[in-house]
């Protein structure tokens, strides 16, 4: 996919669990795209904050509006095509607001982190093209415990189902740019192929209409 497409930016968003850092690479791959991820390895806050959420919350959404943003800059500037997993949206919309929802982030940061956020925004574009993988409570729970990432496994349900309420809500009512919703509840596009060529369909077909348009 050449950047003659006038596509250069596109985000795979969903909760947590639903591949969406696997389906980067393979998008990737496929269209021979480059791949930005999201910085979890280096990232110094978060086993710290699934053990103590309330008092890494605000460090750790800081860092992430960092990154992303970080990441956004780079890709604007740029001339290839990206495909980025997770967007700045994520933080703002879904994680601070559920964070201080439940009292693991007081007000004064989160006021703190949502002017930050207000200002960043309107330093980048948002992407594409923006593909949400869309998955149930009971997938998203398998995804995790078979990963097994360690950091992870403190995690409650409740904190995962409030984040997919919002994930929900903030899809829905997106309008930022053009979308793609993938549920990806019966597909296991890692390992099937034909799961992974009907993503592919549907990414084409919404990109044959972006050119176009």
């Amino acid at each position: 996919m050449s950047q003659k497409s006038g596509i250069k930016h596109v985000a795979i968003t969903g909760n947590i669990g639903t591949g969406k850092t696997t389906l980067s690479t393979l998008v990737s791959e496929h269209y021979g795209w480059d791949v930005m991820y999201e910085d979890t390895g280096e990232n110094p806050y978060l086993n710290d904050f699934y053990h103590d959420m309330r008092r890494w919350s605000f460090n750790l959404q800081i860092y992430f509006l960092n990154s992303r943003y970080t990441q956004l800059l780079e890709i604007h500037n740029g001339d290839k095509t990206v495909v980025q997993d997770r967007t700045i949206y994520e933080d703002a919309y879904i994680f601070a607001p559920n964070l201080y929802e439940m009292s693991l982030m007081d007000e004064r940061d989160f006021n703190n982190y949502i002017s930050l956020f207000k200002t960043m925004s309107t330093q980048v574009a948002p992407p594409d093209l923006l593909i949400y993988l869309k998955a149930n409570i009971s997938t998203l729970v398998s995804h995790i415990q078979n990963r097994g990432r360690e950091y992870e496994g403190s995690m409650s349900l409740d904190y995962l189902k409030k984040l997919n309420e919002r994930y929900e809500n903030w899809i829905n009512n997106y309008k930022e740019g053009p979308k793609l919703i993938i549920t990806v509840d019966d597909l296991d596009f890692k390992k099937n192929r034909e799961d992974l060529s009907k993503i592919i369909e549907q990414i084409d077909a919404n990109l044959h209409g972006l050119f176009n348009s």
